[in-house]
C-alpha cells in the first residue's frame, strides 16, 4: 500500500532552473502580460455594445481573467527561490483554469453564430441576433464552464499524494498533478480525457458547421474562419487534456501552455477586434470623440 501523506502545498518547477534565463523570461512575460491587459481591457472599454462586438467584449473579459489566473504567480516564481503554491491556491488555480478554457472555446462557438446569421440569413439577423438573444446565449459558456470545472476540481481534491510535491509545470493543472499522484489516478485520468473530448468535439463541431455554411455562401469569410479556428487547434488542448499523463506529455503540455496562457490572450484583440469591421468602426468612433473633446 502506498504511504499517503497530507499535502499542504506544491513546488512549481516552472520553465527552467537557470537564473539568467529566469530573469529573461520574467522580462518577456511581464511585457506580454502588460500588452495583454492593455489590449483586452482597451477592447472592452472602446467597443460599443452591439450584437457582434458584444461577444468580442466577453472574449476579452475571459482573456484578461485567464491571463491573471496564471501569469502573476508565474512571474513571482521566476524571481523566487521557493516557487511554492499552497494546496488550496493550487485547487483554485486549477478550477479557474478549467472554467476559463471551457468558457473561451464555447464563446468562440457562440461567436460563430453571428457571422452565420449575417451571411446565411441576413433578413432574420436583426431579430435573431438581438440583445435579448445575445444575453442568454453568452451565459451558456459561463454556466457550463463553472459547473464542469467544479465537478473536475472535486475529483482533483480526491487525489492522494505520497510526499512528492514537485509539479513539473508553470501553474497547477491536472496532467502534472496526476503524474505525481499515487491514488485515484486512473479513473480521474480517463474521466479527464472523456470530458475534454466531449467539450472540444462539440465546440469544434458548432464552429465547423457554421463556417462551412458561411464559406458556401461567401468566399470572403475564409479569413475570419481561419483566424477563429486557430484557437481551436491549440496544442494546449491536445497535449494536456487529450493525452495520458506521461512525462513526455507533461513536458510538451508545459511548453504549449506558455503559448496558450500568455501569447493567445495577447493576440486575441488583434485577431478579432482589429479584423472585425464593427470593432474597427467602434474604435474609430471613440478616437474621433476623443479628438473632438476640448
Amino acid at each position: 500500500m502506498p504511504n499517503f501523506t497530507d499535502v499542504t502545498g506544491f513546488i512549481l518547477l516552472g520553465l527552467t532552473n537557470h537564473q539568467e534565463l529566469q530573469v529573461l523570461f520574467f522580462v518577456v512575460f511581464l511585457v506580454v502580460y502588460m500588452i495583454t491587459l492593455i489590449g483586452n481591457i482597451g477592447t472592452i472599454i472602446l467597443i460599443s455594445i452591439t450584437p457582434c462586438t458584444f461577444f468580442l467584449s466577453h472574449l476579452s473579459f475571459v482573456d484578461v481573467w485567464f491571463s491573471c489566473n496564471v501569469t502573476p504567480k508565474m512571474l513571482k516564481n521566476l524571481l523566487s527561490e521557493t516557487k511554492l503554491i499552497s494546496y488550496v491556491a493550487c485547487l483554485v488555480q486549477c478550477y479557474f483554469f478549467r472554467a476559463l478554457v471551457l468558457m473561451e472555446v464555447y464563446i468562440l462557438a457562440v461567436m460563430a453564430f453571428d457571422p452565420y446569421m449575417a451571411t446565411c440569413n441576413p433578413l432574420l439577423y436583426g431579430r435573431k441576433i438581438s440583445r435579448t438573444v445575445c444575453a442568454p446565449l453568452i451565459s451558456v459558456p459561463y454556466i457550463h464552464g463553472f459547473s464542469v470545472s467544479l465537478i473536475c476540481t472535486l475529483w482533483t481534491y480526491g487525489l492522494c499524494f505520497c510526499g512528492n510535491c514537485e509539479v513539473n509545470h508553470i501553474y497547477c493543472a491536472d496532467p502534472p498533478l496526476l503524474k505525481i499522484a499515487c491514488g485515484g489516478v486512473h479513473i480521474r485520468e480517463y474521466t479527464m480525457i472523456v470530458i475534454a473530448g466531449i467539450n472540444f468535439t462539440y465546440s469544434h463541431s458548432v464552429v465547423l458547421i457554421c463556417y462551412t455554411l458561411i464559406i458556401g455562401r461567401a468566399a470572403h469569410a475564409l479569413c475570419r474562419c481561419w483566424t477563429r479556428l486557430s484557437d481551436f487547434t491549440s496544442p494546449q488542448v491536445i497535449f494536456m487534456y487529450l493525452r495520458r499523463s506521461t512525462e513526455e506529455s507533461v513536458e510538451q503540455g508545459k511548453m504549449a501552455a506558455v503559448f496558450y496562457t500568455t501569447v493567445i490572450p495577447m493576440l486575441n484583440p488583434m485577431i478579432y477586434s482589429l479584423r472585425d469591421k464593427d470593432a474597427k468602426k467602434a474604435v474609430n468612433k471613440a478616437i474621433v470623440k476623443a479628438n473632438l473633446r476640448p
